[in-house]
C-alpha cells in the first residue's frame, strides 16, 4: 500500500536521526600507582604499570 510522501516533515524526521551521529566520550580510569588518567584496560604511559605491577620500564 502506499505511503504519503511528506507524512513526516523534515524537521521532525532530521529531529530523529540526529542522535546518530553523536559521539561518546573516551573512557578513562585513574591508574593505581600514579593517578594519572588512562585508557581502562590499558598500560599506563605515565608509569608504564598495568594492575599495580610494572610491565614496562618507562624513562624519567
Amino acid at each position: 500500500m502506499a505511503v504519503p510522501k511528506r507524512k513526516v516533515s523534515k524537521a521532525r524526521r532530521d529531529k530523529r536521526r540526529s542522535n546518530v551521529w553523536k559521539l561518546d566520550a573516551p573512557a578513562l580510569a585513574a591508574c593505581q600507582k600514579c593517578g594519572q588518567l588512562k585508557a581502562p584496560h590499558k598500560v599506563c604511559p605515565n608509569c608504564g604499570t598495568y594492575d599495580g605491577k610494572t610491565v614496562i620500564e618507562v624513562e624519567a
